[in-house]
């Protein structure tokens, strides 16, 4: 098995391994991902080296042990696509099902050199590499990237989602502040 589709609902994908707390037409799995800290997803170590998880993680309240499973299961340099609704847009918030927001700096703590200040226990290391920010085309169109940016961060219901590009390092590096890596930021116009 080489790519896992993690909470996928309804929307299954040929070739990969479908996996959802929820057994619909096509999930391959059923897991409860609120669990990770106490039941392990049935993977081996280091056997999957690409994972999607689109409209997922701000469904999770336990999201840092859910990301340390899914690096203990990842094979060294796989790669995960994170699809989330950006934490400043009504998006992220009408649903009553999100627990949490994200944001462009959220996905730093999944990697380990952000633990410089503190231990919460947390031994997964996820390296964000790319960000790219979803904002409407006929809002932006003409504006340099940089503006964007800057207007996604300081204004609600710019940016609607983000694409988040993840590396699995292993093994785990030390956590020191010297060692974090800002990943690259996109703008999409949509």
């Amino acid at each position: 098995m080489s790519r896992l589709n993690v909470g996928c609902g309804r929307s299954p994908l040929e070739g990969w391994v479908n996996l959802d707390s929820v057994a619909l037409p096509g999930v391959d799995i059923v897991v409860d991902l609120e669990s990770c800290a106490t039941t392990p997803l049935p993977f081996s170590e280091n056997s999957v080296e690409e994972f999607l998880l689109s409209h997922v993680l701000e469904h999770i309240r336990q999201v840092l042990e859910l990301m340390q499973e899914l690096w203990r299961i990842a094979k060294p340099d796989a790669k995960m696509l994170v699809r989330v609704p950006y934490g400043a847009s009504d998006d992220a918030y009408e649903d009553p099902t999100h627990v949490r927001q994200f944001f462009s700096g959220s996905f730093g703590y999944f990697s380990q050199p952000f633990y410089w200040r503190a231990d919460y226990g947390y031994r997964g290391d996820w390296q964000p590499e790319r960000i790219t920010l979803l904002v409407k085309q006929t809002e932006h169109e003409g504006m340099t990237p940089q503006a964007i940016v800057d207007r996604v961060m300081t204004l609600r219901n710019v940016a609607k989602e983000m694409v988040v590009e993840l590396r699995c390092i292993k093994p785990i590096r030390e956590p020191r502040r010297e060692l974090q890596t800002p990943p690259a930021i996109n703008v999409e116009l949509v």
